[in-house]
Parts: C-alpha cells; structure tokens; sequence
C-alpha cells in the first residue's frame, strides 16, 4: 500500500536561510523558492507535496513585533485544513519569542508548525541551510503527527516554547535545558514520543490578542532601586518579568522590596525567573527569595524568559481579570512550564 502523500506548506518570512550568494555579484540575494524543487533536488525523494508562501516584505527577526505574529498565525489558520504541516522559515535572533507567541495562539493545535532557519545562507560553502530545510520538511510530513510549535535546528528538534538561542556563531544554535528534545535526527530520525504534546480533538482555535504592556529587568549587583521604580510607574504597565539569580534569588534591601511591593499593590504582575538556562525558580528555597514570596512575586518555575513574556503579553491580550491572568500563568498552557514550586 502506498502511504499518502503529505501536504506541506513552506512561510518564508526572512532570515537568513532565505538568502544565498550571487556568483556574479558576490552579494546576497533572496533564494528563489519558486524553483526549490529544482535547486535542492533531495526534497523529491520525499513522499510529499510542498507548497511555498512568502511574507510580502521579509522581515529581520530583529524587527519582529506581534503584529507579525499575528498575521503568520493568520497565514497558518487560513492554509490550515489545506495541509498537513507548516515549515516556518525565520530569523534566528526571535525565533524562541515567536515560536513560544505561537504556540499560545494555536489553542488545540493537531499538525506540526516547525520554525528553522541557518546560520549561513543557501549556497554558502558548509552551509547549514540546506540540512535544515531538508530534515525540517521531513519531520513536518512524518507520518507519526508532532501537533506542536516546534524548532528545528542542528539535528535536534525542540519544543518552541522550552527554546531558547544560545549562541550566535555554531550550527547549534538552540538548547533546551528543561525539556527533553522532541526527535533526534542522525542516520534515522527517532522520535521521543513520550516528550511529544498529545494530539488534541477539539478544533484549532486562534488567538490574534497581545498587549505589550510589559517590561522586563534582568537584577544584577549594582542595579540602582530608582531605575526599577522608574520601569515600574511606567504608564499602562501589566506586567515585569524579573530575571533573578539562581532559583530566584534578588538583593533583600528594604528599598528594593518595597519598590515592588508598591508595584504590586497598584496591579503589577511582577513574575520571577531564573538568569539561569537550566533549572527553576522555587521560591523560599534560599532566604534572598522569602521576601518576594511573601509579598506576592508570582514564580515562573522552569518558563523560559522568551516564553515567559509572550505568555504574558498573550494573557493580557485575552483577559484583563489579574486574578485569573495570574492563575493561568502558573498553570502549563501549552507544555512550556513544569509545575510550579
């Protein structure tokens, strides 16, 4: 019996992956992937059907804003019953931001969305591009479903929303620290199905609502209380994300609590995560972390700085409730948090 053909969708929306060099000019221009089929013979070894749609204006990732996520969430919802999987190919630099935005506005997603790009363009000597593309494509249209937002990068497949960039000069550009890799792609591509989200059975749902009220500060030794309060009395703000040390830990000066106590009292969400890749918030664990508990700093547990602020901006998108936005952003939405302590 033949096994069916996949249908997949390729959105190009920038990045480098998109460029390749020309010969006669030397520069980069953009890959023409209207004749991809042509100029990366491989991809007709594979059992499916690809289809190619690019953003009007490529955008850096640099620039990426969530209007942008809404509308490749738009381009998604409305290819969606059209196709079996989406390859999304996109700048590096915001990659973990709009995978984790795009993992909270495709509420009971059951087809793969894979994000990849390169590190060097199409047609540069030992170019990681092409490997990328070629293996990303493959795992959209396997027959085993991964109905998640995923990257794809360097033979490893990753949750979107537990990603994150860890560096800008090697082909593997992207870790996880706190959640086992999705596939493993060697000679064979092997599944860790276990890790991989359950295919959901209610309809696609998708949010198109973010408010960027938000703001984040990284603490560090030296940090003046007068520059937080300042973040802090910000006109409109939700919402802080504060970068602690450790499992959570911050400076325990009376000036410096107070300062977000007051926060606090006003409406602020003020949320707790780690500086650290790898490891969890837990709060009270260390006395530098009793006083946040104690007047209301909400733990972000395991959650990625990228994930934790396109949570937020999502929640507050859907929802003015403080209460119930503060719930749900200790609870698991999409895979992107352990529980928290």
């Amino acid at each position: 019996m033949n096994k069916k053909t996949r249908k997949i969708l390729i959105i190009y929306t920038g990045g480098t992956i998109g460029m390749m060099h020309s010969h006669r000019s030397g520069t980069l221009i953009p890959f023409d992937f209207g004749s991809i089929m042509d100029q990366i013979p491989e991809l007709k070894l594979l059992n499916c059907k690809i289809d190619f749609f690019a953003f009007k204006n490529a955008i850096d990732s640099s620039n990426v804003q969530p209007d942008f996520w809404i509308e490749l969430a738009s381009v998604i919802e409305k290819k969606y019953n059209a196709y079996d999987g989406f390859v999304i190919l996109h700048g590096t630099d915001t990659m973990a931001y709009t995978a984790s935005a795009l993992s909270f506005m495709l509420e009971n997603l059951s087809k793969p969305v894979i994000f990849t790009g390169s590190q060097l363009p199409l047609g540069a000597i030992r170019t990681d591009a092409r490997r990328n593309l070629i293996t990303t494509i493959q795992l959209a249209a396997n027959e085993i479903s991964i109905p998640e937002v995923c990257i794809y990068f360097s033979d490893q497949l990753f949750r979107g929303n537990r990603a994150e960039k860890y560096t800008s000069s090697k082909f593997d550009a992207f870790e996880s620290y706190n959640y086992p890799v999705l596939a493993e792609t060697g000679v064979h591509i092997v599944l860790n199905k276990d890790a991989i989200l359950k295919k959901p059975l209610k309809k696609l749902l998708v949010h198109k609502k973010f408010d960027t009220n938000i703001a984040l500060i990284k603490i560090y030794p030296g940090i003046r209380v007068d520059v937080i309060e300042r973040i802090l009395s910000t006109e409109k703000l939700k919402a802080l994300v504060l970068e602690t040390f450790g499992s959570g830990n911050a400076p325990t000066g009376k000036t410096f609590i107070d300062v977000l106590q007051r926060a606090i009292k006003q409406g602020v969400l003020i949320v707790n995560v780690s500086q650290c890749s790898g490891g969890a918030v837990e709060q009270g664990k260390y006395e530098t972390s009793i006083h946040l508990k104690e007047i209301g700093v909400v733990s972000g547990g395991d959650i990625t700085t990228e994930a934790a602020l396109a949570k937020l901006m999502f929640l507050f998108g859907q929802s003015s409730n403080l209460k119930e936005i503060k719930k749900l952003f200790q609870t698991d939405l999409r895979g992107e948090m352990s529980k928290v302590n």
